[in-house]
């Protein structure tokens, strides 16, 4: 019996948002795993960072900056790019805050960036992923636990550090999206999968705010925040071939948060 494998070498992913603190996690594990990993973001100077780092490492990376959400940019930038064999929707951004702090425009804001613009990305890279799908492509978007439960708004001390309630619809609209691609790109084999950390904050949390680590850690029944490579790993199987035929799942990586009541 042939065993699939976990190698992604010879294959190119772009993963969004790959300077941040799950994105820099992800980047690193697929360029290990044999990927060429083209890094996107806003900022070419931490990018080009992350880029030295991984090229440190003797791994493969190249960074694209632009920002997913104009459409002018992602034309131009996909462009250059001449073999893709999946993408990593990594990119986010938000505000913190409570039901009564929240504006109408941080909103659309966050939709724009965390699940409009995963859908055009997508879009706009078929036709690069339809030549490389004979051997299989993939796509993982990054959800969140909080797309399937809320937050428990006890575990924080200021109004202005509550997870914003749009955060966790925007993530439940990428959950549901991901089946929707899933089905409908199945006859193209591409596979679409998310995942959905938990609690992944800095590793600092501990000493910076260790009344807030507390009660954090106290939800999770694994008793400790999680480490961003774990996400990485995570994200490297449904890529890989070991993941041949799954596709249209979330993949909760939470420590068994969500599993449980809290």
């Amino acid at each position: 019996m042939k065993v699939k494998s976990f190698d992604l070498g010879g294959r190119t992913f772009l993963v969004t948002g790959a300077a941040g603190h799950l994105g820099q996690a992800i980047s690193y594990q697929l360029a290990a795993a044999g990927a060429l990993v083209i890094l996107n973001g806003r900022s070419a100077e931490k990018l080009e960072l992350l880029r030295k780092d991984i090229h440190k490492g003797g791994f493969a990376a190249e960074i694209l900056p632009f920002d997913i959400t104009e459409q002018d940019a992602v034309v131009a930038a996909l462009a250059t790019i001449h073999s893709l064999n999946g993408i990593v929707n990594n990119a986010y951004r938000g505000v913190t805050g409570t039901i009564d702090l929240v504006t109408p425009d941080e909103m659309r804001d966050s939709f724009e960036i965390n699940l409009t613009a995963p859908l055009f990305l997508v879009q706009r890279c078929l036709p690069l992923m339809r030549k490389v799908a004979k051997g299989g492509a993939a796509i993982v978007n990054i959800a969140s636990m909080y797309g399937m439960v809320s937050p428990d708004p006890r575990i924080y001390e200021n109004a202005a550090d509550y997870n914003s309630p749009f955060y966790g619809a925007g993530k439940a609209g990428l959950i549901q999206l991901t089946r929707y691609l899933a089905c409908h790109l199945a006859h193209d084999n591409i596979r679409v999968n998310a995942v959905s950390p938990g609690p992944f904050p800095p590793l600092t949390i501990e000493s910076d705010n260790p009344s807030f680590y507390a009660r954090l850690i106290h939800k999770v029944p694994m008793g400790r925040i999680g480490f961003a490579n774990e996400v990485g790993g995570a994200v490297q199987f449904l890529l890989s071939d070991a993941a041949s035929y799954i596709t249209g799942v979330n993949l909760p990586v939470d420590g068994g948060w969500t599993a449980g009541s809290n």
